[in-house]
């Protein structure tokens, strides 16, 4: 089984810069860590921006790579991954949830919000000129979602539908760029909960967004179910602050810990937890 992409068209710098109100969730402090305290570098060459902790920015929810498990704990694939680097760093991870744009922008590590972005972030041209990503840990395609036995199986069946797509990702880029051929309206919604529930309620016939984030929802919610999958030859890499001596050492770090990740078998299993299978070889 294959999974799933992300994601976004980064807002400009300036627009982001702008709206940097953000909110701190999980064990993060509001402060958002602007303490310029180096801890936990080690012989790694990083500089963290609060003392003892890797503050990482994410988008809450997209489960099952970040999201609020029942106690309020923020928990997820990424969220495993990047406490594999804070250990690394002889660190703890604190989650900062920001607007997915800021992070993509690269504002968040302008305003020293963040020391690294982990948002099953999918690694593109366009984002590679704003921020620095890791190696790629994840293939990613996309998905359809649509109510079981509407006997909608692809985008052609959606004439005169109408296909929900959530802003800023890769479906919905996906969405508009197919939909004059098939004939659908396109339906955006700013989160994924809203997106993917639409689908249940009847406000949309279908919606299309990463694979792995669909068949999670499918498994939760039968009365859904995913019939097409789209192979858009994307994957998902870990952000930090480009043309930054502090962003290359960290990344240097994250790509050396999904190596040795890979090597030891961990990586499995962090795959195996979230996914139910092993992961593709």
């Amino acid at each position: 089984m294959s999974f799933a992409p992300r994601r976004r068209v980064a807002l400009t710098a300036a627009a982001v810069l702008s709206s940097l109100a953000l909110a701190a969730c999980g064990s993060s402090s509001s402060d958002g860590g602007s303490s310029s305290a180096a801890a936990g570098s080690g012989d790694s060459g990083v500089t963290l921006l609060k003392a003892g902790t890797l503050q990482v920015c994410t988008h809450l929810s997209y489960k099952p790579f970040q999201f609020k498990d029942d106690s309020g704990a923020v928990v997820g694939f990424d969220v495993d991954l990047m406490d594999l680097v804070a250990k690394k760093l002889g660190a703890k991870q604190e989650i900062v949830d920001i607007d997915f744009a800021q992070i993509t922008s690269g504002a968040v590590f302008a305003a020293k919000k963040c020391d690294a972005g982990a948002a099953a972030t999918t690694i593109n041209d366009k984002r590679k000129g704003a921020i620095l990503f890791s190696d790629p840990y994840f293939d990613a395609t996309q998905a359809l979602l649509v109510k079981k036995g509407s006997g909608i199986t692809d985008l052609t069946g959606l004439k005169g539908k109408k296909l929900g797509v959530q802003t800023d990702t890769t479906g919905a880029e996906y969405g508009e760029k197919n939909k004059d051929a098939n004939g659908y309206e396109v339906v955006v919604f700013d989160d994924l909960p809203t997106q993917l529930a639409g689908v249940l309620s009847g406000r949309v016939d279908a919606a299309v967004n990463d694979n792995g984030v669909v068949f999670d929802y499918a498994k939760d919610n039968p009365g859904t179910e995913v019939t097409k999958e789209f192979n858009t030859g994307e994957q998902y890499g870990l952000m930090f602050q480009k043309d930054n001596a502090n962003g290359t050492a960290l990344a240097k770090v994250t790509n050396e810990v999904l190596k040795e990740a890979k090597a030891s078998g961990e990586y499995n299993t962090i795959f195996k937890k979230w996914f139910g299978v092993d992961a593709p070889k």
